[in-house]
């Protein structure tokens, strides 16, 4: 951990989940793993939360700089609104989406950074009353097939005008993906970032604050890393900036006192 951090960042991660493969254990740790590397690498130190176990108190989220959403299992269907059980779920956990949508409120309500990947991404989108894809039927562009590696080179369409283009200074990327759900109705207050060829929705945001989600892995390290370098640094900044307004808001009122 840097010795003067830049920004304190609480990472929320679920690092297991009912019925994981070995596989998918492996994954998630190695995507985890380099996130947390990239804050570090960026100057910010970071306490990571594993919604794999309840949380004791995830309100406490509003208590840092900013607020990281990784990825990780399926929404539970009843979150947005979808009482049939979808036979392609996995890793569903309601508890774990209940403990991420407290934090994602009291960070939010304090004004903090937000930025989601994948689940992350569904996440923010539920939490704001957006609904989720349940299954994307034509997978291609998504995902492998049976059989095949489960991650593919994803060609995505940054939407002109977003925060997502100005933070990744291009018209298309190419992102890493293997989902098989994806935002469906965009939330209240948010809107398209980016698509998938196929028009699927891979980036989300809030046009008034830092509230960003790709469904896309930047922290895969067999992605562009200027793509993920850009949207950490991005994240980081804004974390930095909520920092210091923060501490300048304890200083002026211990002045007034």
């Amino acid at each position: 951990m840097p010795q003067t951090p830049r920004a304190h960042v609480c990472v929320l991660a679920s690092l297991n989940f009912p019925d994981i493969s070995a596989e998918d254990v492996a994954l998630i740790r190695r995507f985890t793993r380099l996130a947390l590397t990239t804050l570090i690498e960026l100057g910010a130190s970071y306490e990571l939360w594993d919604t794999t176990e309840a949380l004791d108190n995830p309100s406490a989220a509003a208590e840092f700089d900013g607020l990281l959403l990784l990825g990780g299992g399926d929404i539970d269907g009843s979150c947005y609104g979808v009482s049939t059980p979808n036979p392609k779920a996995y890793g569903v956990d309601a508890r774990a989406d209940r403990d991420a949508f407290a934090a994602i409120a009291a960070a939010e309500a304090a004004e903090r950074p937000i930025f989601g990947i994948c689940r992350g991404s569904q996440l923010l989108n539920v939490a704001r009353g957006g609904t989720i894809i349940p299954d994307i039927v034509d997978y291609k562009l998504h995902h492998g097939a049976p059989g095949e590696p489960e991650f593919v080179d994803e060609p995505i369409e940054i939407v002109a005008g977003t925060r997502l283009a100005s933070i990744l200074d291009a018209e298309r990327i190419t992102g890493r993906s293997g989902h098989h759900q994806a935002v469906d109705r965009v939330g209240e207050g948010l809107v398209v970032a980016a698509r998938a060829l196929d028009g699927i929705v891979e980036g989300i945001e809030d046009p008034s604050r830092f509230y960003l989600g790709v469904q896309w892995h930047p922290e895969d390290e067999y992605g562009p890393e200027a793509d993920r370098l850009r949207l950490f640094s991005a994240f980081v900044s804004a974390a930095e900036q909520a920092r210091q307004g923060r501490v300048a808001a304890v200083a002026s009122a211990a002045v007034s006192e």
